[in-house]
């Protein structure tokens, strides 16, 4: 490597960040945050950090205009993430304040003996320029307020895009417009003549006390304000918008109710007219929360959530055609490589073809691409919207003539040829995976081999591959050693649960969860289940008609039991023969905090299924246990359960239960 990448890298970044705090930003967030993590990359990967690197700052020197002044409380960045996840593991059984992050500029102000007194940008973190004069300006800022102490506090400066777009369209058409509400704000507040800010309509929005005297709570207080301004960060805003500031919109969250609360959030027509581009996590317990300490760049005690998708812009160059063991032939999107959340993307999923259509995708034309939940890459975008594309007549993997069909509205291709190859494949490839039967070494690609050479024609065939020993030791890529890998994992899988196999099967539309509820329905008896009628599946819960016509229909082929039969031959099912007696049935589990013993959460559930127990995902009067290593927690789980008298337990405790 050579460190003028190095030092082009923190260049480019650092005159991207000038420009940015500057008003004037030459850079997208996504290429910078991908710049960013490309620098940051380098820099652990070979231990080299240079000084001037943006890395270890959290801001830039602002240009020599206004008067510049030195916080006395470092201004950090936080930490981001755009999984939800992140965030609900983040808080754990702790009580967080979810807030709006704006997408504005930070200001501190200053408030004495009730008047304002000083506003001050953020900047670098370190130092921010002098903008009072401004501030007084912004539309909803109370300039006096009841509070006669010392006073510190953040918020975001920000113009609405309702008064961006009116500010914009009051430019003529021969001069340059502004690029978004951001860059507009910063213009203002550097505005030598602060009257520029008031025909802007910047406004306030404040999101932490940073600074207060301790002694004037207490004089709140006895006015019957209760206000805890020292141990809870909701106070805090409470307090705020009590003496009449403009307080970031929040809501109280735990690990029970966040995600459903970012989801609020996002839903919320206050998105509609004020930038923001995610929202932040804090602990609404101050002590713990400053108990975290720092890093060098963020405070542990909080976290940013973005909103968006890392997009980037692409040439789409072909549409391949993939047939699935159903007969489905899925469009997959081929395109020039890009980058998305930290890997290279060339290959993304168009769905079916009335997306294509709506799509109007075309060979060649400009599109965006994105990956869902940070994981799947799909097509959010067509710029050139061409809309050539060809359908097949033809299944490209047998040739057959393929067929139309429309459900609900929408239109997807399919290969009639019950007999296509791809089909065979994809069935076996799902019979081996994870949730299935689960023989590791049985890729998709060995399978291909096996049933290529006639080692493979049904499932019972897998367990009989002993007999082509020296046929498979002969192939390209087998010896030996790999043959019995394959043999010995086969083995192991001799025994299975019945809800693995249920979902080993494929039945249309029955995946692990309901193979799961038809087994523990008929107490894991394959017979029961065999000889149900449509009437009785229709009658189980999470079932319905659509899903107990696939399974009747099933059961009830010919060919489908003869090769069901055949497999029953080599495989046992793990019988809960004492179905009555099983430790856990009938008992209802949740579990919450981490754990120590199991490795995880889905280890510690499927152990409480098959004892015969059920897990929940919240605490009410039909749970039996909660499952929770801190049993003094003050979670809101661990508040419910005491409220409804529901024992509180330990992983211990639950291993002796099952003992």
């Amino acid at each position: 490597m050579s460190i003028e990448k190095l030092k082009n890298l923190i260049q480019v970044l650092n005159k991207a960040s000038e420009d940015y705090y500057n008003g004037n930003a030459s850079m997208s967030d996504l290429e910078f945050d991908k710049l960013y993590d490309e620098l940051k990359n380098l820099e652990k990967k070979y231990n080299i950090i240079l000084p001037n690197s943006p890395t270890q700052k959290v801001g830039f020197e602002i240009p020599q205009k206004l008067k510049k002044e030195k916080h006395e409380k470092s201004m950090l960045s936080l930490d981001k993430t755009k999984d939800r996840n992140v965030l609900k593991d983040f808080l754990n059984d702790k009580k967080g304040i979810l807030s709006y992050k704006m997408d504005g500029l930070t200001i501190v102000l200053t408030y004495e003996n009730g008047n304002l007194v000083k506003a001050v940008t953020r900047g670098n973190g370190e130092v921010g320029e002098i903008i009072t004069e401004n501030a007084k300006y912004f539309e909803n800022l109370p300039l006096h307020i009841e509070y006669k102490k010392h006073l510190v506090l953040r918020g975001e400066a920000i113009i609405s895009y309702s008064d961006f777009k009116k500010i914009n369209d009051s430019i003529p058409l021969d001069e340059e417009k502004y690029k978004n509400p951001r860059n507009l704000c910063s213009g203002a507040l550097r505005q030598l003549d602060p009257k520029m800010t008031k025909e802007r309509h910047v406004k306030f929005f404040a999101f932490n006390l940073v600074e207060y005297e301790k002694k004037s709570n207490e004089e709140l207080n006895k006015k019957k304000h209760l206000f805890d301004l020292e141990h809870h960060f909701k106070d805090r805003l409470d307090f705020l918008q009590y003496l009449g500031f403009t307080i970031v919109l929040y809501k109280e969250v735990n690990s029970d109710n966040i995600l459903d609360t970012i989801e609020w959030f996002s839903k919320d027509v206050i998105l509609e007219d004020y930038p923001s581009d995610g929202l932040v996590l804090i602990f609404d317990d101050i002590l713990y929360g400053e108990s975290l300490g720092h890093t060098s760049k963020f405070p542990k005690n909080a976290l940013a959530f973005k909103w968006k998708d890392e997009v980037e812009k692409t040439i789409l160059r072909d549409i391949e055609w993939s047939p699935s063991r159903t007969g489905l032939i899925n469009p997959v999107a081929i395109f020039d490589p890009v980058q998305l959340e930290g890997t290279i993307v060339k290959r993304a999923s168009l769905h079916n073809i009335s997306i294509m259509k709506e799509l109007q995708i075309g060979i060649g034309d400009e599109i965006e691409v994105y990956k869902a939940n940070m994981i799947i890459p799909q097509v959010a975008n067509n710029i050139t919207k061409s809309g050539k594309f060809n359908i097949p007549n033809e299944c490209p993997i047998c040739n057959t003539k393929t067929k139309i069909l429309s459900s609900n509205g929408v239109e997807t291709l399919h290969c009639i040829n019950n007999k296509c190859p791809i089909k065979h494949l994809k069935k076996f490839e799902l019979f081996v995976s994870r949730n299935a039967i689960n023989i590791e070494g049985l890729n998709i690609a060995t399978l291909d081999t096996f049933i290529e050479h006639g080692f493979i024609k049904e499932y019972a065939d897998i367990f009989h591959l002993n007999n082509y020993k020296e046929k498979i030791i002969e192939l390209d890529g087998f010896g030996e050693k790999s043959y019995e890998n394959i043999i010995k994992a086969i083995e192991d899988k001799r025994e299975v649960e019945l809800s693995n196999l249920i979902n080993s099967l494929g039945i249309m539309g029955i995946g692990i969860a309901n193979s799961k509820i038809l087994a523990k329905y008929y107490d894991y008896d394959i017979n029961k289940l065999l000889m149900a009628t449509k009437e009785e599946l229709n009658n189980i819960d999470e079932i319905g008609p659509i899903l107990s016509d696939s399974l009747y229909d099933y059961f009830h082929n010919e060919d489908n039991i003869k090769i069901l039969n055949n497999l029953l031959k080599e495989i046992k099912i793990i019988k809960h023969d004492n179905i009555d007696f099983l430790k856990l049935k009938n008992k209802t589990f949740v579990i919450t905090g981490s754990l120590t013993y199991y490795k995880n959460r889905d280890t510690l559930i499927e152990l409480i299924e098959k004892e015969g127990g059920k897990v929940t995902s919240s605490v009410t009067k039909n749970t039996n246990y909660l499952i929770n290593n801190d049993y003094n927690s003050n979670s809101t789980k661990n508040k419910k359960a005491r409220e409804l008298g529901i024992k509180i337990i330990k992983e211990e405790d639950f291993k002796e239960m099952i003992k």
